[in-house]
């Protein structure tokens, strides 16, 4: 299965996000998965897309030429595909990946996740979807989901198009 992770492009202050990361991204590979991201060799996509390859992983990378000309792009993955547009990069990892997954990260990692979720909503897809919530990172958004449901926000069918799950294993056997 390939596997879209969605997560930041900055390190985060706390350590212990990287490191676990590393390691989700690592069982990932070891399990026979493949991963597609936002092909940055900065922040957690750095540390995913060094990770894999570190354990002879295939990962493609979906990229906007201004981050390339930026000098934000990871030459050293599988492959590096450049598009025009961020809107284009999120539409290609749509039709790249066969499930996913949000780790932290900040604005786009929301926009990215949330657009996936919101087009399963509509039919759109039918892709099993993730948060990997490891020190209770995603605690507060979920919370957040839980009110708009009872709000009646979102209707509950809906509440749920995604799993959750505080570690990498336990997230695979959810997604498979």
């Amino acid at each position: 299965m390939r596997i879209a992770l969605f997560c930041a492009a900055r390190p985060g202050i706390d350590l212990r996000y990287r490191e676990w990361t590393a390691e989700a991204t690592r069982t990932l590979v070891q399990a026979g998965h493949s991963i597609v991201y936002g092909g940055g060799n900065v922040g957690l996509m750095g540390v995913i897309a060094d990770a894999a390859l570190g354990v002879g992983g295939d990962i493609v990378g979906v990229i906007p030429a201004s981050m390339v000309e930026a000098e934000l792009a990871h030459t050293g993955i599988t492959r590096l595909e450049i598009v025009s547009t961020m809107h284009e990069r999120k539409a290609r990892i749509a039709q790249l990946a066969d499930a996913f997954l949000a780790l932290p990260g900040g604005y786009g990692t929301l926009d990215e996740i949330f657009e996936i979720i919101t087009w399963k909503q509509l039919n759109l897809h039918q892709k099993p979807i993730g948060f990997l919530n490891t020190l209770g990172y995603f605690d507060d958004l979920l919370g957040w989901i839980e009110k708009a449901v009872s709000a009646g926000f979102i209707p509950e069918k809906n509440g749920r198009l995604f799993v959750v799950a505080s570690e990498m294993g336990e997230m695979l056997r959810l997604l498979e």
